[in-house]
């Protein structure tokens, strides 16, 4: 009897489980057909965005850059002055130290766990499943006031603190239009929360324009897709 029972529960979670990966896939497919289709989200090998920050009622113009090798700048206006904030070449990660104004290196940890996410533009969800990632679809919840599919991608594992740690995201989907509202990743201890809004068209392609990481709310005012980028942006910044 028990037996039997065994077969009967293994036999219900293999049809069950084939079905919520499908699910997964469908709600993937209908986002990326939602928000301009997966050929055209290919297509892209680059975008510019240019955004205000408040931090603590002071606004901020910040430019983002992003390249299809996974290069990556934020450049700041600060009193006057503008400076590049964080950068990414696809193999150097370098920030400016605010206090002596100068470039310094990323710690190989941080530049490593970088290089990881470099395949991901400009959506992690594009082929996954050449790049090694899983999704689960999680079932209904409700974020930001809105009824969401919940799914949960799993990348390639970060180092943190020298102990290799899973990489998990938990994307939710507004079920209406199938676009992502909040994103929340876990590695290891690290915990990141993005909410997305107000989605507009540039070039046949949607994007959000309003963003939130936890109180830093980001608005972005203009995207440029396949800009021209200013050679060595994101390099390291050769010594004077």
């Amino acid at each position: 009897m028990n037996i039997l029972k065994s077969l009967i529960v293994a036999l219900i979670i293999a049809i069950i489980a084939p079905t919520q990966a499908q699910t997964a896939d469908e709600i993937i497919d209908t986002y990326l057909e939602n928000t301009g289709g997966k050929e055209n989200w290919k297509k892209l090998t680059g975008t510019k965005m240019v955004a205000q920050v408040n931090q603590g009622g002071m606004v901020i113009p910040v430019t983002i850059y992003s390249g299809n090798k996974g290069e990556q700048a934020v450049v700041i206006e600060l009193q006057g002055k503008t400076m590049t904030q964080f950068a990414f070449d696809g193999e150097t990660m370098w920030s400016t130290n605010f206090m002596t104004m100068k470039a310094e290196k990323s710690d190989k940890e941080t530049t490593d766990n970088m290089k990881l996410s470099s395949n991901d533009f400009p959506n992690p969800f594009i082929d996954y499943k050449e790049k090694g990632y899983t999704v689960e679809y999680l079932g209904k919840e409700t974020k930001e006031g809105a009824e969401t599919f919940k799914v949960q991608l799993t990348m390639e594992p970060v180092s943190v603190n020298g102990v290799e740690s899973p990489s998990i995201s938990y994307y939710y989907f507004e079920t209406e239009n199938y676009v992502p509202i909040l994103i929340e990743t876990t590695q290891g201890d690290n915990k990141t929360s993005i909410t997305m809004s107000d989605y507009q068209e540039v070039d046949g392609l949607y994007f959000p324009f309003s963003m939130s990481q936890g109180p830093q709310p980001i608005e972005i005012k203009e995207i440029v897709l396949n800009p021209e980028i200013e050679a060595g942006l994101f390099a390291f910044p050769a010594e004077k």
